[in-house]
């Protein structure tokens, strides 16, 4: 499956990657701003499930500015974090460093679908608000699920619509009129906060995702609803 919210012109993945490099200085900032700290919490427990089972190996990817593989390296021997936007990694890097967790740690440029990994390299992968940007999303899927070993676990954290109707309406307020308006001028970039409603819609969630899952040779799919729906844990198992 494709899932193309975004472009017209050029390849989701070079648009994606050029939006991520131009506001990846204020993206930590926005991130706070727009959930109001949840998606902290939402990423702690993530870190909780990981943590439920023994992990030496982590690929953390679509890793962003590296806040998930940050909290990661606390439970986990080694994390690999990837990402398409060069800006975003050296941002992360800042971070890891400014840790002291070098070690712990690794960053490196990589798309999704063509992971730079043997078959069978990690015992967990994590993905947080990134699959919906994956040029396609079925190929990104399998090729996350070809490089977990065996019985190694994925953990995707996503936006997804909420079934309520009340607040789902003022979820497509909030994302669609207000979070582009204060991300424009925070950022100075339209695109970047016009697109993420986009993607988020676009997005099949939910038990839709859960399928393309199991599709992709994953088992024990599940999803669960956070905070009334917003955003949704997927859990599934090589």
């Amino acid at each position: 499956m494709t899932v193309k919210p975004y472009t017209e012109d050029g390849s989701k993945r070079q648009q994606v990657e050029h939006m991520f490099d131009t506001i990846s200085p204020k993206y930590d900032l926005l991130n706070r701003v727009f959930s109001m700290g949840v998606d902290q919490g939402w990423r702690r427990k993530v870190i909780r499930l990981l943590a439920s089972e023994p992990v030496e190996t982590l690929l953390d990817v679509a890793t962003g500015t590296a806040d998930l593989a940050i909290l990661a390296a606390k439970k986990v021997k080694h994390v690999t974090g990837v990402d398409i936007s060069e800006g975003m990694l050296a941002h992360g890097r800042t971070k890891v460093k400014a840790r002291k967790l070098e070690d712990r740690i690794t960053l490196q440029r990589a798309d999704s679908a063509a992971l730079p990994f043997p078959d069978a390299s990690f015992d967990a992968i994590t993905v947080a608000f990134g699959v919906r940007n994956f040029e396609d999303l079925e190929r990104g899927i399998a090729d996350m699920a070809r490089v977990l070993k065996p019985n190694g676990r994925l953990f995707v954290l996503e936006f997804s619509k909420p079934r309520n109707n009340l607040l789902g309406g003022l979820f497509r307020f909030y994302f669609h009129r207000v979070m582009p308006f204060v991300g424009k001028l925070v950022s100075k970039d339209n695109a970047a906060y016009t697109y993420l409603p986009k993607s988020v819609d676009a997005f099949p969630d939910g038990e839709a995702f859960v399928h393309i899952l199991e599709k992709c040779g994953l088992r024990e799919a599940k999803a669960e609803a956070l905070t009334g729906g917003i955003a949704t844990l997927y859990t599934a198992r090589k």
